[in-house]
């Protein structure tokens, strides 16, 4: 079942006064193996109605425009700031004119970017209770899958605001919703919204990663020193199953095809991004890929346990 919306409305009032921009400075860049190729160059493009990719060629970054200001979801890599920041202008709108951050997960191939943006542009950040401990931290929490891995830091943000699984935030004539799915991160958060060219008007949906992706000693199934996270995990990807969805929109670019879909595009299919059943195939993929994780550490788990009574 999609959650229900929660009646508080956090709204964000274009006309209201606004921090001063300063120019976009990035911060210190993230060093690995895949990121020279994450972080290429993608020109940016319209999605649909007000909805635009302003990413990299593989790290998703979205841009909503509504009356009066912007929305941002995601940053990219530190050092994709700047690239962000001229996708934005490339496309006629201006990085001061953001009002509102958003983010997926909080792993710095995706929040990285977010400090410097959020510096330039003087936007308020909002994220989960989880995902806002671990932007304060500039790294993911304790209890994140991957917090073992090395080198998982990303620039601090000490200005967050917390809110709440539901809670729908507007700004200008844009309404968009936070749906809570934890998983791949603790306080990893989808997002919904409706955009509309002319009178046709679609579901939108930036949907988290859902991939049961961790450092080597964490069991999604719980251990002596933590517990299972299989149900909520589970429970994540049925509310991306059941979220009306026309656009599916994900953290990396190849989750939702977007090479493929602008090829099509290209070619003349003018819908290529629209697809009423993309977040159900999405999130079915997802379901098949946890069920192999909780089964190869029910066999791991198994043999140790052969070993021990030997």
């Amino acid at each position: 079942m999609i959650r229900l919306m929660m009646t508080h409305v956090l709204v964000f009032a274009i006309a209201a006064a606004t921090q001063a921009a300063a120019p976009l400075t990035p911060d210190t860049p993230i060093e690995c193996r895949p990121c020279a190729d994450w972080n290429r160059p993608q020109e940016p493009f319209r999605l649909f109605g007000n909805t635009y990719y302003v990413g990299t060629a593989q790290l998703s970054a979205i841009l909503i425009a509504a009356n009066g200001g912007l929305i941002l979801l995601d940053g990219a890599l530190p050092q994709s700031a700047p690239l962000v920041d001229a996708n934005i202008r490339a496309l006629g709108f201006r990085t001061e004119d953001i009002k509102l951050i958003l983010s997926s997960h909080t792993h710095f191939d995706h929040v990285g970017g977010i400090a410097a943006l959020q510096r330039a542009s003087g936007a308020t950040l909002a994220a989960s209770a989880s995902s806002a401990d671990a932007l304060r931290r500039g790294q993911p929490t304790p209890d994140d899958p991957q917090f073992a891995l090395q080198d998982k830091r990303f620039p601090a943000v000490n200005d967050v605001q917390v809110i709440e699984d539901g809670e729908t935030l507007t700004v200008g004539d844009v309404k968009i919703t936070a749906h809570f799915t934890p998983g791949h991160t603790p306080g990893g958060t989808s997002w919904t919204w409706r955009s509309c060219e002319n009178e046709r008007c679609l579901d939108v949906v930036y949907a988290d990663s859902l991939n049961a992706v961790s450092a080597d000693a964490f069991r999604f199934t719980g251990s002596s020193t933590s517990p299972s996270i299989v149900d909520v995990f589970k429970r994540s990807i049925r509310t991306i199953e059941a979220l009306p969805c026309d656009v599916l929109l994900s953290p990396h670019s190849g989750f939702f095809d977007m090479d493929g879909k602008l090829r099509r595009r290209r070619e003349g299919n003018a819908n290529a991004f629209v697809d009423a059943a993309a977040c159900r195939a999405y999130a079915s993929a997802a379901s098949v890929r946890l069920d192999r994780r909780i089964a190869e550490e029910d066999a791991t788990h198994s043999s140790i346990d052969s070993l021990q009574r030997k």
